[in-house]
């Protein structure tokens, strides 16, 4: 019994062993490459743009002074409202002004009243001398008096017109059309001519005005760029710019870049741009804080790569997978410029018609050798 006993553990044991080492003999199937979605890298004609901030200001803005000194006896404006040039805003008391303008016409007539008399006995004593039949010095008093009286004409139809014009400032009309603000005196103040306060000013705000500051670098590699023909200039159609509002909707009408300033600001390095916009509908207000979106050139062979490929290392440098010939796995650093819709520019990295990994990457790592399939972009709504 016993050795029974002894003989079946032994050969249990054999059977262990052999199954051990039959089962480690057996070699397992290699696993299969993983599966990666890749796009073409594209090269299209893209129209470059800048995103710049800028602030909207007034087309024409008038500071409304009375050019007389007096009392405002009227405002016949509503604060807030808009206003045609030529209006009447303010009244000042007008009655010492008809005073000044009547004497000034009292002592006109009385000059040209005066003239025919004065004219007359000049010419008199002027033939008169030649005869010697008055002294010379009885002419000279005539053609002095005569010269004076011609001379005083002109002085009281100079001071008949001054009179009139002041009359007239007493009406004080808007110099521009346009939305008027508060006004700063009310009826019965004292006002002095051309005064430092302002009664009210007016603002033109349809067009209007957008400023936005470019900086000189930008402003430099622009011009690089375009001297070494990496892009071309696109003509007027580069002078139609967008508006985004500090809501981040789209301003409905296109404006136009009217010009560049010539001189750049020390503090920020930067030039103004400004652009003058439609505003029918008095949306944009003078401040208001905006993005203009402006187009800076078109660039004929542009390399762009999907976002969804670009990845960033832990400077910050961009990179990306792309898969060779070989369906090998390689990095590649790029030099990206800016977002054109949902890609990339890219200027250094990469060549036309290269396959950048799209989904997958997580799986993969350089030298890897995978397989491929053509990337599906999600459909809308899905």
């Amino acid at each position: 019994m016993g050795d029974f006993l002894r003989g079946r553990k032994w050969l249990l044991l054999l059977t262990m062993v052999l199954t051990i080492y039959g089962c480690g003999g057996e070699k397992k199937p290699p696993l299969p490459p993983p599966e990666v979605a890749v796009a073409p890298v594209e090269v299209q004609t893209v129209t470059l743009t800048v995103d710049l901030a800028g602030r909207t200001v007034p087309y024409r803005v008038a500071d409304v002074r009375p050019q007389v000194s007096g009392i405002i006896l009227q405002r016949l404006f509503t604060e807030g409202g808009d206003v045609k040039e030529g209006e009447v805003l303010y009244r000042i008391d007008p009655a010492p002004f008809k005073a000044a303008l009547e004497n000034a016409q009292a002592a006109l007539a009385r000059s040209e009243a005066s003239l025919p008399t004065v004219k007359l006995r000049e010419e008199r004593l002027r033939a008169l001398v030649k005869e010697k039949a008055v002294s010379q010095q009885d002419y000279d008093d005539a053609s002095a008096a005569l010269r004076q009286t011609e001379a005083d004409i002109k002085y009281w139809r100079a001071m008949v017109e001054q009179a009139k014009i002041n009359l007239g400032y007493t009406e004080v009309k808007a110099p521009i059309s346009g939305r008027i603000g508060r006004s700063n005196v009310t009826e019965g103040a004292l006002v002095a001519a051309l005064q430092p306060l302002a009664l009210t000013t007016i603002q033109q705000l349809d067009p209007i005005y957008v400023d936005v500051p470019q900086s000189t670098t930008e402003v430099l590699k622009l011009r690089r760029a375009l001297q070494e023909k990496k892009i071309i200039h696109g003509g007027e159609s580069l002078k139609k710019v967008r508006l985004i509002l500090e809501d981040g909707n789209t301003y409905p009408w296109t404006g136009t870049l009217k010009f560049q300033d010539v001189t750049v600001d020390q503090s920020t390095g930067s030039v103004v741009l400004r652009i003058l916009f439609p505003n029918p509908q008095r949306i944009l207000l003078p401040g208001m804080f905006v993005r203009a979106v402006v187009e800076t050139g078109i660039q004929p062979k542009a390399i762009l790569c999907p976002q969804q490929a670009v990845m960033r290392d832990a400077k910050g440098g961009a990179y990306t997978y792309v898969v060779n010939e070989k369906n090998t796995v390689e990095m590649r650093p790029l030099v990206v410029d800016q977002v054109i819709g949902d890609k990339w520019l890219v200027s250094s990295g990469l060549t036309p018609g290269e396959k950048v990994i799209m989904e997958g990457i997580q799986r993969v790592r350089p030298g890897m050798t995978v397989k491929t399939t053509p990337f599906a972009p999600p459909k809308a709504g899905s």
